[in-house]
């Protein structure tokens, strides 16, 4: 497909020039996912996201990389970061405060944007990725399985007016600040891929700089399958687009940051935590003490893994956990229970437990894998072999 370079378009080159791919580092910290298409796999039982002390963490790390110069940091999720207003604008701020030069990014379906971009734009947001894959809300019924604004899943027939009427006063609101967009369009055989001159001149009309076209495939456990575009369709699409919008090469995309609706972020697998001399040892949650397979809030104990003499990594006990009922006096409890713990692996967890035991060292990882492969990675994936019991 026949794209140009951010850089290469004079209205937004000056902004662009330097956020390529490989300078942005992405912060999947936005847990809440707004809609699913029909050609989607359904979401886990849980999602892979990070605390706001585990973002910063990456930001540093990224920073301090000598092989590329950070330029960005894009906010992403599995979810939608303007879901969770509060979270979003604090990481802003923050980024802001650590690195004044540091451009700062998000990706969205544009639900609250209007009401949230002089907020946005006083925290220091330089970027918007919109996500807009039809302007008719009869299309966006036909490709979306369902579509949650809120706390509350809507009809997709009440959701998918509101969702265009939010998604046109959000450009229009960002551009008035100042905030650049881009409107990032899936592509789908008999949907909209014929619809996307329509989708660049309204967008365009609104103010929005530049355009992205992604051709969708579908996952191999979507339950409907859908061919993904022909290289002549996403041609014929690309210049269709052109007439209105300048057609270029997203920063947030499933090849960048590894992440779909469903899907998780790059930086994860990159950040595993490491033992250190204070907490050497891994907490894990299990029904079985096989798999890692309950949610945080069910664990009537722990079960605590560590290297032996041997440096092998081993079962060494089984802690108490806190009885449930006291709110966040409970998660300070497992904070002291584990103090020797790294990261503490779990089928799933929430945001409560997740930011106080962060904020007490303690990081939490989402899993249903094997314990022992799990553990076996986090203490250098299988270098020192596997342990046995004795």
């Amino acid at each position: 497909m026949n794209v140009i370079s951010l850089a290469d378009h004079k209205p937004i080159g000056s902004f662009f020039s330097d956020c390529r791919a490989e300078n942005v580092v992405h912060l999947p910290v936005a847990p809440r996912i707004v809609g699913r298409t029909r050609f989607s796999p359904p979401p886990p039982a849980s999602n892979q996201y990070i605390t706001v002390p585990e973002a910063i963490e990456i930001l540093h790390k990224a920073m301090a990389t000598p092989e590329h110069e950070i330029t960005m940091a894009a906010i992403s999720g599995p979810g939608d970061p303007l879901v969770t207003p509060e979270l979003t604008l604090a990481l802003i701020s923050k980024i802001k405060e650590l690195y004044p030069r540091l451009k700062v990014g998000i990706k969205t379906y544009g639900i609250g944007s209007d009401k949230m971009a002089t907020a946005l734009a006083k925290a220091g947001l330089h970027y918007v990725e919109i996500q807009v894959d039809a302007m008719r809300s009869e299309l966006l019924e036909r490709l979306y399985a369902w579509i949650r604004p809120g706390h509350k899943t809507l009809k997709i027939s009440d959701a998918a007016p509101l969702l265009i009427t939010e998604q046109r006063h959000g450009v229009a609101a960002l551009k008035f600040h100042e905030i650049k967009v881009c409107i990032q369009t899936t592509l789908f055989p008999g949907y909209n891929i014929d619809r996307v001159s329509k989708i660049a001149r309204e967008m365009g009309e609104l103010g929005a700089d530049a355009i992205a076209l992604i051709p969708h495939v579908t996952a191999a456990e979507s339950d409907i399958h859908l061919e993904s575009p022909t290289a002549e369709e996403m041609e014929d699409a690309t210049r269709q687009a052109r007439k209105y919008l300048p057609v270029v090469t997203p920063l947030f995309s499933p090849e960048t940051t590894q992440s779909t609706c469903t899907g998780v972020q790059a930086p994860i697998q990159n950040i595993y935590p490491k033992p250190t001399q204070e907490r050497p040892n891994v907490a894990v949650v299990s029904s079985t003490g096989m798999e890692v397979d309950l949610h945080l809030g069910h664990a009537g104990k722990f079960l605590i893994y560590g290297p032996r003499e041997d440096g092998l990594p081993c079962l060494l006990e089984s802690r108490n956990a806190p009885a449930p009922g006291k709110g966040k006096e409970r998660w300070l409890e497992v904070a002291e229970i584990l103090k020797d713990c790294f990261v503490l692996l779990v089928a799933s967890a929430g945001d409560t437990p997740r930011t106080l035991l962060a904020e007490a060292g303690l990081k939490i990882l989402t899993t249903d894998d094997a314990i022992e492969g799990i553990v076996d990675v986090l203490y250098g994936g299988g270098k020192k072999g596997k342990c046995k019991k004795k």
